[in-house]
């Protein structure tokens, strides 16, 4: 069996064009995303996972109900924000936030090889989400950002048998290329009056 990174979509190749980032290859993507938290085990991430599962089904739902009007991401919050009900762009909003904790939380990994891997995911909390937590919300994810695995297991679960060295360079393309997403998504929605990440 290949290596997960080799087997899902990467961000690095989710097509985007002045026209937008492309919904259906981004859903792909967020969900190759969520599935590499299962590789972890024992619930750790349980509380990103939901949050992102529950975020993606909101903006594939409106995908799948107006295809012909959703085939960017820009083009689906725009169609919806003519209507009275918004359900998928505040759905993007959080599930932007998710992905820009989780993208820079590896990124710190990456560039940091001497930080245990709490460090980097707690470093990243406290940049990207914990001014939208209530107290009692930023007390469970410390706890549970403590139970996050070792550096060195989590890095053989995520190569599940493959070369560490090939996986550090795959992770890097994918967080290059979901850095550039998130950071165009999170200046889309905060200009258009969208939602801020």
């Amino acid at each position: 069996m290949a290596p997960h990174f080799e087997t899902v979509k990467s961000f690095a190749d989710v097509p985007f064009t002045d026209s937008g980032v492309e919904t259906q290859s981004f859903l792909e993507a967020s969900d190759g995303l969520v599935q590499m938290f299962d590789l972890l085990g024992s619930g750790v991430f349980g509380f990103v996972q939901s949050d992102m599962r529950s975020n993606i089904s909101g903006v594939r739902a409106r995908y799948d109900a107006t295809r012909d009007n959703s085939g960017t991401l820009e083009a689906l919050v725009q169609s919806e924000s003519t209507e009275s009900q918004k359900h998928a762009t505040p759905c993007l909003v959080r599930l932007t936030r998710g992905l820009s904790f989780t993208c820079k939380a590896l990124q710190n990994m990456q560039s940091d090889t001497g930080s245990e891997l709490h460090v980097c995911f707690k470093r990243s909390y406290d940049e990207v989400l914990r001014h939208h937590h209530t107290f009692v919300i930023r007390s469970v994810v410390s706890v549970a950002i403590r139970a996050v695995p070792r550096r060195n297991d989590f890095y053989t679960r995520i190569a599940q048998g493959g070369s560490i060295e090939k996986l550090d360079i795959e992770l890097a393309k994918w967080l290059s290329g979901l850095e550039r997403i998130v950071k165009h998504i999170s200046t889309f929605l905060a200009h258009g009056g969208y939602g801020r990440v």
